[in-house]
């Protein structure tokens, strides 16, 4: 049957964009533009296995132009005032010279997979900013409260000239200290409560904060901000000392007024300035990159095990057994990575 309008078809393959090369992302990268950034970067989130090959080559080309920043993590629970924290802070940053990037992670809803991704909107004034770029991703279901391509997204910042990366996470959970693993500084924000300030925070999230600043504090708000200070200052005292040296300083700031945020921004500069005098600044980028050349390969690997057309076809049968209580987890476990392994590329039993 032919179509009622015989352009349709030319005028909608006209209006398709045509595919850009790695090259072509790189060389935008390179000049700072912050569009075929932003589009770079949602090439990195793309499934797609064609996105995915120009993703890799945009981030091998960008790695020799990466690295000459400070990374920094800001995490805190939900209402904290994150985004009010770094809106403040980085406007203060740009109007000093430097330029910033913000990347920032909305939780992914579990049924849809969609996000909100509002955090432009909450940053309004800093998105604004010239030299200020600002961008949100989902976190598509991946723990670490950041999105599965955050790491590679800093290096294509760092590429674009951004000196200053901030990592904004969705809330602090046991599983947040992953962020840790891509970051110089982990600033963590707290609230002052009514004598349960520690309640909500997860030790393992002090022991890898490198500082932490009580939020909110002015007002009648300002003596529960102390109260809350020397609360924390307790409890780092009760932790063991860090390798480094480093003992986390506890403050208090305003973003409202903005009391006390160069005295936080102060402390991160301080805690880099130490670390590169030790040398362990630079051995702890080393580590980072080992460590998600490791954790690359899980992802790749599981990936690649779910969609093998033989597990699948396995996977039904399996999972019903393990559900009555027929065949343990473990077995169940063991029989997929047999087919798995038996139909793997390059096995020698496939």
């Amino acid at each position: 049957m032919a179509p009622l309008n015989p352009n349709l078809h030319d005028q909608t393959a006209a209006r398709r964009p045509t595919p850009r090369s790695a090259d072509d992302y790189v060389r935008g990268i390179l000049d700072g533009d912050r569009v075929t950034l932003s589009q770079a970067i949602t090439l990195l989130e793309s499934t797609r296995p064609d996105h995915r090959d120009t993703a890799r080559s945009v981030v091998e080309q960008c790695l020799p132009h990466s690295g000459d920043s400070i990374r920094v993590a800001v995490t805190g629970v939900p209402g904290v005032g994150k985004s009010t924290f770094i809106e403040t802070l980085g406007q203060r940053l740009v109007a000093e010279g430097h330029r910033l990037a913000v990347l920032t992670v909305d939780p992914s809803s579990e049924r849809s997979k969609g996000s909100i991704l509002g955090d432009k909107t909450r940053m309004g004034t800093l998105a604004a900013e010239e030299r200020a770029f600002i961008r949100p991703s989902p976190t598509t279901g991946a723990l670490g409260g950041v999105a599965p391509k955050t790491r590679e997204a800093i290096l294509l910042c760092e590429a674009a000239g951004y000196e200053t990366v901030f990592v904004e996470t969705v809330g602090v959970g046991q599983s947040e200290i992953s962020v840790r693993s891509m970051v110089d500084v982990f600033l963590l924000l707290a609230l002052a409560g009514a004598g349960d300030e520690l309640q909500g925070i997860k030790r393992g999230i002090i022991e890898v904060a490198d500082a932490i600043a009580i939020t909110k504090a002015d007002g009648e708000n300002r003596e529960r901000a102390e109260t809350a200070r020397a609360a924390y200052e307790n409890a780092l005292q009760l932790l063991s000392t860090a390798d480094s040296g480093w003992t986390p300083p506890v403050l208090t700031c305003s973003s409202q007024t903005g009391d006390g945020i160069d005295a936080v921004w102060d402390a991160v500069e301080r805690y880099r300035a130490a670390m590169q005098e030790t040398g362990a600044f630079e051995e702890k980028r080393r580590e980072q990159a080992r460590h998600w050349m490791h954790e690359t390969i899980k992802r790749r690997l599981q990936s690649d095990f779910f969609s093998d057309p033989d597990v699948d076809a396995a996977r039904p049968e399996i999972e019903t057994a393990v559900q009555n209580g027929t065949l343990s987890s473990v077995a169940a476990a063991e029989r997929l990575l047999a087919v798995y392994q038996h139909t793997a590329p390059n096995h020698p039993d496939g």
